[in-house]
């Protein structure tokens, strides 16, 4: 038999690659192909009675990304003990660009499809409808963040 050939890979046997990042200190995840770039913060325009969590639109070679403060739009208070908003994360989503700003970069990550599970209850609904689930790994949970979900709510804000 021609091991090339062979299909009988399982589901679980499946794995993804997210780049992660930490707001607070809870780890999240984006899916690795739907992340363009992270860079330190950047300048950034702010846009008159955008929401809160809207901090602003940021140049980024010519393309203009919409830039969402995660700890706002999770409703997570500010430390002024811990630093915060250091880092962005840009996405490309539905032709637009956006900067999420996240405290902190991590690495990239492989989990097994095996380990993953749905958004827990005990996450503050806010976040749940903004995730796709979790998945188990070493130590704590990585929580994956559905860029689409975001993007409805710089749209449905847009149209504000």
């Amino acid at each position: 038999m021609d091991s090339f050939n062979d299909t009988s890979t399982t589901r679980s046997e499946e794995k993804h690659l997210f780049s992660t990042f930490r707001v607070a200190d809870r780890l999240y995840g984006i899916d690795v192909i739907r992340v363009q770039e992270v860079t330190k913060v950047m300048p950034c325009t702010r846009v008159p009675l955008a929401p809160k969590h809207m901090r602003g639109l940021i140049n980024l070679r010519g393309q203009i990304a919409t830039a969402i403060e995660l700890r706002d739009l999770f409703d997570i208070k500010k430390n002024d003990d811990v630093e915060f908003g250091s880092m962005n994360v840009f996405c490309e989503m539905k032709g637009s660009l956006v900067a999420l700003i996240v405290d902190e970069i991590g690495d990239v990550i492989e989990v097994e499809a095996s380990s993953f599970e749905e958004t827990p209850d005990t996450v503050p609904r806010k976040i749940q409808a903004l995730m796709s689930g979790v998945y188990k790994i070493p130590n704590e949970l990585l929580s994956v963040l559905d860029i689409d979900k975001i993007s409805t709510i710089i749209t449905s804000a847009n149209k504000e």
